[in-house]
């Protein structure tokens, strides 16, 4: 028991040193963003935006709990199209047009000089969400509850392999409906 108090007392120390780091360098207002920086096209189709990791803001990580072994089995990394964050900070909503994107790990735990640490292993995959209040792609099936929705696996950034966001990906968000289905506790970048 007091061993995986100290590698939660560690993993949280390192995670809040990678958002002290990587916000202290973040660009905090850029231009508005156009359809393609979204990620999306006119009709709708989602994709990974590319370069997102040069310009976009690091919100913030999640490790997801391994149930059988001390540690993490995921890591999600989660990041903002540029000026979502003080947006979000200055009236507590994503403008339309904020695209976050969320990398997900799997993840391996093993002994450092630290202590017991989780860390990243293998890209899985993307998750995609762009801000649409205004319901502009009524006929696609991933947009809707004020965003578009998309899973790409490792290897096709392009290609969603989701088909409905209600089925696909509502469910995972559905404890979040209360702050617009983003997980934003988790985010500190957005608090004032």
């Amino acid at each position: 028991m007091q061993h995986s108090r100290w590698m939660t007392a560690g993993l949280r120390a390192l995670l809040l040193a990678n958002v002290l780091i990587v916000t202290a360098c973040a660009p905090e207002s850029q231009p508005p963003l156009t359809v393609a920086d979204t990620g999306a096209t006119a009709k709708g189709d989602l994709r990974v935006p590319t370069d997102y990791r040069d310009t976009y803001q690091y919100l913030g990580t999640w490790a997801v709990a391994d149930e059988k072994v001390a540690g993490s089995k995921e890591m999600h990394i989660v990041y903002a199209s540029p000026g979502a964050a003080a947006g979000h900070r200055a009236n507590g909503k994503f403008a339309d047009g904020t695209t976050l994107v969320k990398e997900v790990f799997e993840a391996t735990t093993g002994p450092m000089t630290t202590g017991t640490v989780s860390h990243t292993k293998t890209l899985k995959g993307w998750f995609v969400m762009v801000k649409d209040s205004k319901n502009s792609h009524p006929d696609n099936k991933l947009w809707g509850d004020g965003w578009g929705w998309a899973w790409f696996d490792q290897g096709a950034p392009t290609k969603t392999t989701s088909t409905d966001y209600k089925v696909d990906c509502l469910t995972c968000h559905e404890p979040a409906k209360a702050t617009d289905w983003t997980y934003v506790d988790g985010y500190p970048v957005l608090k004032k």
